[in-house]
This record gives C-alpha cells, sequence and structure tokens, in this order.
C-alpha cells in the first residue's frame, strides 16, 4: 500500500477542504470515502440540494403571490415535481463532480471504501490496510431520532428522505423548529403541503435572537406554517402511506394526536464515527458522543486528528471548512487558527435569517453593557422594491468602546450581507466604522449601515 503524510476519513466540506490544503502544502495525501460521490452530507443529500428546492419553490411563489403586482401576467406555473426533482439531481452531481476535478488536479488519491483505523498511522479499507503519518477524522453526522419514533426514509423521514419523497404529500408534520426543519417544511409548503411543526422548546430556533424568534415565526405562519409549541412527541404511528403523530404539551393537559401523510424529524444531527473503531484505540469522546481534541484539533492519540461535525461546536459546513484548514496547517507544522467567535449561521428561507457573534440577550444575561442598534428592512428601499420590506437588521456593540459583539438579520440576502459583520468583527471595527462607510445605493447592504448608525446618534431612514 502507498504510505501517506495524511489520510482524511471522509470527503465532506470538512474533509475534502482539508485534503486540498494538504495538498497545497505539499503533503502526499488521500481521502477514504465510501459514498458513490464526493461532497459528504452536505452536497449530496443536505445543504446544496435543499437549497436547489428552497430556490425553485421561491420562484413558484413569486409567481403565484407577486408576478401580477409587477405586471408579469399570465398563467401561474405548475408543479412537476419529478422534474424539480432533477433539477436538484443535476446541481448536485456539478458540485460532486466538481470536487472530483479538484481532487485530480491536486492529486488527491480517493480511496474509495468505509474506514477503520486499526492503530495509529494505520487505515483500513476493505481488506487493504494504508499508513499514513497522520489521519484526520472528517466523518460528519447522521440525523439524531426520538425515542417512539422510527424512521422508514417513506412516511417518517429524515432531511435525506424528505429530498426524496415521490410526490409533494398533502399533509406534513414537522418534529423540530430549527434550522433544517424550518428550511424543508417552508418548501413543501410553498408547493402546497399543509405543514405543522412540532417544538419542544418554546421558540423557533433556539439560541437566536428573541426579536428574531418571534418575527421569524411570525413570518413563517404569514406563509402558511402551523406551529404547536412547548410540546413533546410521545411517539409516531404508522399505517401503509399515513402517519399519527402523539404529542403532550409541556404545560399539562392530554395527550393529542395530528394525522399525517410525511413526518419529518429534524431533531438536530449526531456525530458519526460508527465503525472507525476508536473504543479500541482508546480515543477520548465527550459526554455526547463526539471526539475530543485539543486547541489544535488532536485527539489523545498522537498522529490522530478530527474535525467538523465529529467534535464539538456548530454542526455547520463552513465551521467544518475552517477546521479542514486550520488542521491542515497544523500538519503541515504551521499556525492553524479558526475564530469561533465569528462564524455565522444562516437559516435559508424567504426571508433569509443570518447571525454571527453574541445576542443581545446573552450578553445582558453577562452583565455587559452594550448597545442595540436597530434598522427596519420596511425602511429600505431596494428590499420594498422586491416585497421583501419584513425583518431587520440588528446590531450588538459594547456601550463603551462601540464595538461590534453580534448582530442578527432577519431579511433578504441576510445570508450574504453578514458577512460585511463578519469581516468588522475579525478586524475589531465598531459600529461607527459600519457607519462611516459608503455603501451602495439602492442595496440590502444600506440596512446593515442603518443599524449602525442607529447605535449613534440614529437611522437616517428610520
Amino acid at each position: 500500500m502507498a504510505q501517506y503524510d495524511v489520510i482524511i476519513i471522509g470527503a465532506g466540506p470538512g474533509g475534502y477542504v482539508s485534503a486540498i490544503r494538504c495538498a497545497q502544502l505539499g503533503l502526499k495525501t488521500a481521502v477514504v470515502e465510501g459514498r458513490e460521490t464526493l461532497g459528504g452530507t452536505c452536497l449530496n443529500v443536505g445543504c446544496i440540494p435543499s437549497k436547489a428546492l428552497l430556490h425553485a419553490s421561491h420562484m413558484l411563489h413569486e409567481a403565484e403571490h407577486n408576478f401580477a403586482d409587477m405586471g408579469l401576467k399570465g398563467k401561474t406555473p405548475s408543479v412537476d415535481w419529478p422534474q424539480m426533482k432533477a433539477y436538484k439531481d443535476d446541481v448536485i452531481s456539478q458540485n460532486t463532480g466538481g470536487i472530483e476535478f479538484l481532487f485530480k488536479k491536486n492529486k488527491i488519491d480517493w480511496i474509495k471504501g468505509w474506514a477503520s483505523i486499526p492503530s495509529a498511522g494505520k487505515v483500513q479499507v476493505g481488506d487493504d490496510v494504508h499508513e499514513a503519518k497522520n489521519i484526520v477524522i472528517a466523518s460528519g453526522s447522521v440525523s439524531s431520532s426520538l425515542p417512539g419514533v422510527e424512521v422508514d426514509e417513506k412516511i417518517v423521514v429524515t432531511s435525506t428522505g424528505g429530498l426524496e419523497l415521490p410526490k409533494v404529500p398533502k399533509r406534513m408534520v414537522v418534529i423540530g423548529a430549527g434550522v433544517i426543519g424550518l428550511e424543508l417544511g417552508s418548501v413543501y409548503a410553498r408547493l402546497g403541503s399543509e405543514v405543522t411543526v412540532v417544538e419542544y422548546m418554546d421558540a423557533v430556533c433556539p439560541g437566536m435572537d428573541k426579536d428574531v424568534q418571534r418575527t421569524f415565526k411570525r413570518i413563517l405562519e404569514k406563509q402558511g406554517l402551523k406551529f404547536i409549541m412547548g410540546a413533546a412527541v410521545q411517539g409516531v404511528e404508522t399505517t401503509k402511506n399515513k402517519a399519527k403523530v402523539t404529542y403532550q404539551l409541556k404545560k399539562g393537559g392530554d395527550a393529542e394526536t395530528i394525522d399525517a401523510d410525511v413526518v419529518l424529524v429534524a431533531t438536530g444531527r449526531k456525530p458519526y464515527v460508527d465503525g472507525l473503531g476508536l473504543d479500541a484505540l482508546g480515543v477520548k469522546m465527550t459526554e455526547r458522543g463526539q471526539v475530543a481534541t485539543d486547541a489544535h484539533w488532536a485527539t489523545n492519540i498522537p498522529g490522530i486528528y478530527a474535525i467538523g461535525d465529529a467534535i464539538e461546536g456548530p454542526m455547520l459546513a463552513h465551521k467544518a471548512e475552517d477546521e479542514g484548514m486550520a488542521v491542515a496547517e497544523v500538519i503541515a507544522g504551521k499556525h492553524g487558527h479558526v475564530n469561533y467567535g465569528v462564524i455565522p449561521g444562516v437559516v435559508y428561507t424567504a426571508p433569509e435569517v443570518a447571525t454571527v457573534g453574541q445576542t443581545e440577550d446573552a450578553l445582558k444575561a453577562e452583565g455587559r453593557k452594550i448597545k442595540v442598534g436597530k434598522f427596519m428592512f420596511m425602511g429600505n428601499a431596494r428590499a420594498k422594491a422586491v416585497h421583501q420590506g419584513d425583518g431587520f437588521v440588528k446590531l450588538v456593540v459594547d456601550a463603551e468602546t462601540d464595538r461590534i459583539l453580534g448582530c442578527s438579520i432577519i431579511g433578504p440576502g441576510a445570508g450574504d450581507i453578514i458577512h460585511e459583520i463578519c469581516v468588522a468583527m475579525e478586524f475589531g471595527a465598531s459600529a461607527e466604522d459600519i457607519a462611516l462607510t459608503c455603501h451602495a445605493h439602492p442595496t440590502y447592504s444600506e440596512a446593515v449601515r442603518e443599524a449602525a448608525l442607529a447605535c449613534g446618534d440614529g437611522a437616517i431612514h428610520s
């Protein structure tokens, strides 16, 4: 078998990005991946296909609700679900094929199969054992479920099955009001499904800014989604082609049921490390089943590292990518760094929701003296011109230094304009720095400048 400087287990965003960076740094690199295509969950059954469906269903929404107002008259498009899925699959193949090209360009070996680590410095794939000076675990995560809820990926589905339904269901119940549940729930609501979201907590997207949570839920309700909050799902019974979801409200009362054609289980994800042989190796794990690492992504076993969803932290593709590049730098004898305080999060609904840094409530709980600047998109000319005046930009800054501590955006293009704040935070910028920077007009980004102005003497357009 060939000997490598680095073998990376998993070709998701963390693994393939790490492999490319390792190769760029002159390390002989291989990636072990058992899927038929590269890209992991994100490109195959996660981020990318869901964004394709979100885009397609948003276009339908625009045609149904806004085209006539803009003078675009004609028959409203009908949904060709098989063609929409074909469009999604084409997007997937373009992206996964692109990664395969990048592997060849960077002379990275793709070892096809599923890996285990019999000992430090060795990776077994099938009957073959490959040697490596360093091993990086980038095995990602899988959907987690609930007791009493058996997933069959036909009637009771995770996000994977939710992207491949044979038809648009008449009634869908979504268990969990987090990012995945709200994104896919909004897709099917736009396509005509009656969508009911059952959430154990009292707010959508737990951990987000409370103003965002309230506004987000209100907007989604206007789009047709129904919410049952503070409810614990006790079980799901399925027949040949139907399901019955039983839940109990936390405040008490009798158990209640909802009928559904499809139940989407969106209760989070858990690290996927099964079959790697970590127990036998003595690799330390956290109580939540994550691989324990130090500040340099090293496990307690010399030469074995771990990144992405397999370790602690937010389960985000871009967090994994950052760690993938950083661990490559470490292995190459350089300095790898990830600023965990500046990792944005985005929900790709319409409107989008984007956050970075700390929330107003978290900072107040710490006793931090802060200022808050808020600007509504209803005061933004570009947003009003495209029927997207709902939402706002909320900037939280240190009361004494004016340094930006966090930002929450709900509105058009939020997932893109949040990066202005990410860059500002990386450079330790103040709200005044943003306020004094010329922003093109008319753009959504002007709302960010207005929120920064609101941290001082006040916004101009509100």
